[in-house]
């Protein structure tokens, strides 16, 4: 896609001085055995009104600030904003509830428009930009995009159309509201960054249960920074049995495996939330890659709701890590924005994961095979 002059050159101003930091790949470690499972550690409550009582939620991925002590929540509401929100620490310890200090507006930029409306989704902050994954609808302005934005204001600086498999069209690309729903950052072999982006559901012209993978990534002449990144396919994840799942958001572990949100919702009110972990597939795989272990996140005592965003979250007093996940109340009465904080049981040390993800069997997450049960927790 060419830029404007504009957009070139605030892209270049922005990223003289600007390393190129961001979140990495996490070294959480995963229950050991597998069916150890999760355990619910806390689960907050977030404020339906902001700052000057206005309606506030939608909320569907989150960063977290760990110096700072803050968390970013991504919102999905028409307009798009990012909340920024205080004292994680304190809520998470159930001393004080999380305060929203501001909310950054998502708005147009020196020569880029944003649509009237976005459908946020993903997000990935890399050095001081945020990469966010927009869902489209196959009908009306509302196109599914990969969005680039400037951290500290919220200006568009780019935007990124799918490739043409995931464009609509006769029986072929997105479903309506069905993704892109989920954005992680994937650490290439050559050293340059790449963002992973899934679709929420099979693209209509895939087999039922395959949800496609995109690698977004650069060349090795060109600045991630300021130029833009090109769209490889990157194979497909099966999803588990039964109508109506979707992949809501990954996660990408130092092993190089996958770990993701899974969700299902049953009229008129029953939600099922999995936990599960999943091989990179490669672009040239033919068939999806299943699950090598799952969780039943319901049965672990999480809220049934509509759950979007996960995270490695801060450690715990005992020194496990933790996810946190983040759901989305639609501004729906009946449901609520929630923060989750989750640690595995029994953890084997990520190092013990790596080595022996090479000897088949031999590890937890590879115990459960490639048919694997779903564990309750």
């Amino acid at each position: 896609m060419l830029l404007t002059i504009a957009t070139a050159i605030a892209l270049k101003l922005l990223s003289l001085g600007a390393p190129l930091l961001g979140a990495q790949t996490s070294a959480l470690p995963l229950p050991c055995p597998s069916d150890a499972g999760w355990e619910l550690v806390r689960e907050l409550e977030l404020p339906r009104r902001g700052r000057a009582s206005e309606p506030i939620g939608g909320f569907s991925a989150l960063l977290l600030d760990g110096p700072a002590d803050r968390l970013w929540l991504l919102s999905d509401l028409p307009q798009g904003s990012i909340g920024i929100w205080s004292g994680l620490e304190a809520a998470l310890a159930g001393a004080a509830p999380l305060r929203l200090e501001r909310t950054v507006p998502l708005r147009s930029g020196l020569g880029q428009t944003l649509p009237p409306k976005i459908d946020a989704e993903g997000m990935v902050r890399l050095g001081g930009q945020l990469w966010v994954a927009s869902e489209g609808r196959r009908d009306g302005p509302l196109p599914a995009q990969l969005l680039r934005f400037e951290a500290s204001s919220g200006l568009l600086l780019q935007a990124l159309e799918l490739p043409s498999a995931w464009q609509p069209g006769q029986g072929r690309g997105l479903g309506s509201n069905a993704g892109p729903e989920s954005l992680a950052l994937l650490d290439a072999v050559d050293g340059k960054p790449a963002l992973l982006m899934a679709a929420e559901q099979p693209l209509l012209q895939d087999p039922p249960r395959q949800v496609r993978l995109l690698r977004w990534g650069w060349r090795a002449d060109q600045d991630p920074r300021v130029d833009a990144p090109e769209a490889l396919e990157q194979g497909s994840l099966l999803l588990p049995s039964g109508d109506g799942w979707g992949l809501t958001e990954l996660l990408v572990l130092d092993s190089g495996q996958l770990l993701a949100l899974l969700r299902r919702f049953e009229p008129p009110f029953s939600w099922q939330i999995q936990l599960a972990l999943y091989p990179l597939p490669a672009a040239t795989d033919e068939a999806a890659a299943p699950p090598l272990a799952q969780w039943d996140l319901i049965a672990a005592g999480l809220s049934p709701d509509n759950w979007e965003g996960l995270i490695p979250g801060p450690p715990l007093a005992d020194g496990r890590p933790t996810l946190l996940l983040l759901s989305d109340d639609n501004l729906n009465p009946l449901q609520a924005n929630r923060l989750a904080q989750l640690a595995p049981l029994h953890p084997q040390p990520p190092a013990a994961q790596e080595w022996q993800t090479d000897q088949p069997g031999a590890d937890c997450a590879s115990n459960a095979g490639a048919g694997s049960r779903t564990l309750a927790g």
